[in-house]
């Protein structure tokens, strides 16, 4: 897990959120200039997920977003692998915060519950797709 420049990611989050999910809206928007970006690369060095980490104005509070496993890649463990080195980043890295907040696709809720994410929301269409507003009170 290491932090990386922007540009190294949007062909990922371009080629799953706009292009798979048939998403038309602006992929890199200003959050991406102050979040803190995470990847898992695998054992060729090929980028397979990826997350970011955007503060909030009160730094009790953090979002997770953006959150993608490349689509060759998925149901082998990366996109759990992801989210346990968000979480704990977020601990070593900002010991303020108490609170994660996600919007997750409605269809994941029940693998962010189990990290511990509620459900703060009913499910609502965010482009198209059924999210719902998550939070994880570490």
């Amino acid at each position: 897990m290491k932090c990386v420049q922007i540009l190294d990611l949007n062909p990922l989050r371009t080629q799953v959120f706009v292009v798979e999910q048939l998403c038309a809206y602006q992929e890199v928007d200003d959050a991406d200039l102050i979040a803190q970006h995470l990847q898992v690369l695998n054992e060729d060095q090929q980028l397979v997920s990826y997350l970011r980490i955007i503060p909030e104005t009160d730094k009790t509070i953090v979002h997770i977003g953006r959150v993608v496993v490349d689509p060759r890649f998925r149901k082998h463990g990366y996109g759990r692998q992801l989210i346990v080195s968000g979480l704990q980043t977020i601990q070593r890295d900002m010991p303020q915060v108490t609170t994660v907040k996600i919007q997750a696709q409605a269809y994941l809720q029940t693998f962010y519950q189990s990290f511990g994410f509620k459900p703060v929301s009913e499910v609502y269409l965010d482009t198209g797709i059924p999210h719902l507003d998550m939070v994880l009170d570490l």
